[in-house]
């Protein structure tokens, strides 16, 4: 483990690329003692190289690695089987992940709620209270512990009797912002305090807007409970968008600058908060109890496809897990599940693990002019949040443009017709 530690805290190589490195070596000890005529061989890049050399020279592992292993902090890389699945398909997922507490259990929801620092106390009574409804449903919490808004969700997660997270833009031995030390130290007992920045780091700028990838990846789904129009909250929300998680935010004042990013979402396509009863009960769960209803479907399913179906669940879930539920086959199974990916029902969210896909009973208009390039960061919110629309549309009528297009090929086969583009638009 010490020489994935070493290889973590490596500098001027990107997440990216050490993944892509880590890939093509069977143990990090064969990189730390490789002969620098045999590290060409690795396709490094130049620069890569004299960091890699200069970093061996430099750096007293054994020492390094003691004096972190006498904090007691967990170390979680990309390697271990410990590592959150769903940062695996974020962009540029950590290489690894410094850990107080506990990780989130992956077989639980988890949603994200964020805000405004400077929140208003209409902003800081609903953040306390949707976390309170949500945790005592069995609702896991993330958040960022900054003042505001995140640390009253963290905070009414916990009162909720349930699990938060913080994840953090500096070292996990630093508690920031200060005045927060005893929301620190709860969340390590009720939860979890993770970094991937290496004990130390500083709480700079940089790393914030860097460490909402990882709160909106951990995230099922957001919550944006006040925020300014340029907010570090819209920059999460605009990552949820990019890793297909949904967003919600809560509705304010319209002369509130608080209020102004969240009304912008909502205008932009965000679902709208109205209460945490409401929100448990699109959901599948039932209020204030730790079970979730039966998933409502307006469409048939075969017997075998709804046996499947109702083995999956709004977390996912792997092959050799279903495969323990039902009496399939591997090839009956992977069959099934390609059925309900189609019929939109069930998403396949990383290589073998598959999950529910949230049916959202709503209507859209359809009437969009465009899907251009804005360069302001509601501008890009808005274009994905029409992709969206356009993408759950497409899945309403799917059953209606197949009907069509099987008659379309029995007409073709019957009359021997060729068909034009302006026939197949028809």
């Amino acid at each position: 483990m010490k020489y994935e530690y070493w290889f973590a805290n490596l500098p001027g190589i990107s997440n990216r690329r050490k993944i892509e490195i880590r890939e093509n070596l069977t143990n990090l000890e064969e990189l730390y003692y490789i002969e620098e005529t045999a590290l060409k061989q690795l396709n490094l890049h130049e620069k890569e190289q004299e960091n890699l050399i200069k970093n061996i020279e430099h750096w007293d592992l054994d020492k390094e690695y003691q004096k972190f292993a006498e904090r007691g902090i967990q170390f979680v890389p990309v390697t271990d089987s410990r590592y959150p699945k769903k940062l695996l398909d974020i962009d540029s997922a950590p290489y690894a992940l410094y850990v107080k507490g506990k990780l989130p259990d992956e077989n639980k929801m988890t949603v994200a709620i964020v805000g405004a620092r400077e929140c208003s106390p209409y902003g800081e009574c609903m953040a306390g209270k949707f976390a309170k409804s949500l945790a005592a449903a069995g609702i896991q919490v993330v958040s960022g512990m900054a003042r505001g808004v995140d640390s009253a969700g963290q905070r009414g997660a916990l009162e909720g009797g349930g699990e938060s997270f913080a994840i953090l833009g500096c070292g996990v031995d630093i508690c920031y912002p200060r005045d927060a030390i005893g929301l620190y130290m709860d969340l390590q007992e009720r939860g979890g305090v993770i970094s991937e920045f290496p004990i130390g780091t500083k709480p700079l700028p940089k790393h914030f807007p860097a460490r909402n990838r990882i709160i909106s990846g951990l995230a099922d789904a957001v919550l944006v409970i006040e925020a300014k129009e340029k907010s570090g909250s819209l920059i999460t929300a605009d990552m949820a968008l990019e890793q297909g998680k949904d967003v919600y935010a809560l509705p304010g004042p319209i002369n509130s600058t608080l209020s102004r990013g969240c009304n912008l979402l909502i205008k932009q396509g965000a679902d709208l908060l109205l209460s945490p009863e409401e929100l448990l009960e699109e959901w599948g769960f039932s209020f204030g109890k730790n079970q979730q209803k039966k998933n409502l479907i307006k469409f048939p399913l075969e017997s075998e496809e709804n046996m499947v179906y109702s083995c999956l669940d709004f977390h996912p879930k792997n092959l050799e897990q279903l495969l323990g539920m039902t009496s399939y086959s591997v090839s009956e199974l992977l069959d099934i599940l390609v059925r309900l990916e189609l019929k939109g029902v069930i998403k396949e969210v990383t290589k073998n693990y598959y999950e529910k896909v949230k049916l959202v009973q709503q209507e859209y208009k359809s009437s969009f002019k465009y899907l251009g390039v804005m360069k302001s960061p509601i501008g890009r919110i808005q274009n994905k949040f029409r992709l969206q629309v356009l993408i759950r549309m497409m899945r309403e009528k799917e059953d209606e443009i197949i009907e069509k297009l099987f008659a379309l090929a029995d007409v073709v086969k019957k009359n021997n017709v060729s068909i034009n583009s302006t026939t197949f638009r028809r």
